[in-house]
This record gives structure tokens, C-alpha cells and sequence, in this order.
């Protein structure tokens, strides 16, 4: 069955995107999909996802570094002081992706987001994470959805907020990488053993 779990060189079954490239298997086995939380550590996951875009995620994965040093390890409080000179500066830094547009979208979420309470942003992504026990284990990748009605509403959520550079699908994107939902495939080792 394409998309299905597929045995890696240690035999044991993963997603098969998880051992498409060996940068993805620490990823897949210890990050995607576990539960993220903290305004800060989902600023940054929201940022990436943002920078993906377009791109394939392996793209982001291997610069992250480079964001982290770039965006002042993804502080709120920090980024929400860059300037001109910061664009000027991320602009011409090859350790990222140089988009005017998502470097223009991170500086002004961070502006924004300093605006709320602690805890505000983890409280309002989390509060669209829908039910683990109305959600089966996908059989296949090819079962896996690239919006949701939930997506949908978070994305809207966060536009109202002022946040920008979040449609439906990254917000599907940032739901799968911060546990909101568990999208490993059935028998996939990585699966959260509750669901």
C-alpha cells in the first residue's frame, strides 16, 4: 500500500517521509507530532511553517539553526524590537530564506503577539486541537488531509489577532508538527501510544 508504514534500517516501521532523507528521521521519530508548548517554542514552529510555504520542509529543517541565530532564538519579546536594520540584515542572510514577505510576516506577528498575555497563544492554538478519540491513525499518507475544518478555524483566529502568513494549510502543518493532532501513519513507531 503506497504512503503506508515502511521499515527503516533498524526495522522498525515509520511514515514513509520519515526515512526520505536521513534529516528526517531524528525529526520524524522525536519532534513531529509530540505536543509543543510555550508561546515562545510555538512562535517559532508558527514562523517555520510560515517559511515553509512553498517549499519542501526539508528546506526549513536544515536551516533551523540559522532561523534560530536570524530571529534571536524565536523570543517574542526579542523579535518584536527588530527593526529596519534586522530586515536589512535577514535579508542578506544566507543561513535562512531570504523572503521579504515571511521576514515581514514574523516581524510583525512578533509585534503583535508581545501585545498578549503569557500563555495567550499557546491557550488559543491548543483550543482548536480537536478530540484524539474522533481521530483514527491514517493507514496511508495519501489518507492524511491538508486542511481541516479545525485548520481552518485557527487560521482565521489568528488572522483576527493580527497574525499574518497563516492560511488553513500551515495552520494544518503547525497542528500536525505541535502534537495537536498525531498524523503517523498505523503502525508507524512514532505514534503516541494513547491514540
Amino acid at each position: 500500500m503506497t504512503g503506508a508504514a515502511i521499515p527503516g534500517p533498524d526495522g522498525l516501521l515509520r511514515c514513509p517521509w520519515g526515512l526520505s532523507a536521513p534529516d528526517y528521521v531524528t525529526y520524524h521519530d522525536e519532534e513531529w507530532g509530540r505536543p509543543v508548548h510555550g508561546d515562545d517554542a510555538l512562535f517559532e514552529r508558527l514562523c517555520l511553517e510560515a517559511f515553509q510555504s512553498g517549499l519542501s520542509w526539508i528546506t526549513i529543517l536544515r536551516r533551523r539553526e540559522g532561523f534560530r541565530r536570524a530571529f534571536a532564538d524565536f523570543k517574542i519579546a526579542s523579535v518584536a524590537e527588530f527593526g529596519e536594520r534586522d530586515r536589512e540584515r535577514l535579508l542578506a542572510d544566507e543561513g535562512i530564506i531570504r523572503n521579504r514577505a515571511k521576514i515581514d510576516a514574523t516581524m510583525a506577528n512578533a509585534k503583535a503577539l508581545v501585545e498578549w498575555a503569557p500563555g495567550e497563544l499557546d491557550a488559543l492554538i491548543w483550543s482548536y486541537a480537536p478530540d484524539p478519540a474522533t481521530r483514527q491513525a491514517p493507514p496511508t499518507t495519501a489518507d492524511v488531509p491538508a486542511v481541516t475544518d479545525e485548520s481552518t478555524a485557527l487560521s482565521k483566529a489568528l488572522k483576527q489577532r493580527g497574525l499574518r502568513f497563516i492560511g488553513p494549510t500551515t495552520a494544518y502543518a503547525l497542528m500536525q508538527a505541535c502534537g495537536l493532532v498525531d498524523d503517523h501513519v498505523q503502525g508507524c513507531v512514532a505514534r503516541r501510544p494513547s491514540r
